[in-house]
């Protein structure tokens, strides 16, 4: 299984990092960000909720436009 979020609010490399970063210590996940298309790609324990993924990309100051 996989969640893609998308993103708004990224504009270097660095901001990807974060994202993906902080993503990555919320579990055992790996974790792909895409400053292109503006989305992150997440694979493995997907028992984290929706809305904690968001919670974390938000707190960074970015805005989660949609989670699928």
């Amino acid at each position: 299984m996989k969640k893609i979020i998308k993103i708004e609010g990224m504009s270097c490399s660095n901001c990807a990092r974060r994202v993906e970063g902080a993503l990555k210590k919320l579990g055992n996940l790996e974790v792909e960000v895409n400053l292109e298309s503006k989305e992150a790609i997440i694979k493995g324990d997907l028992s984290i909720s929706s809305s904690k993924l968001k919670e974390v990309i938000e707190d960074l100051g970015y805005r989660v436009k949609s989670i699928n």
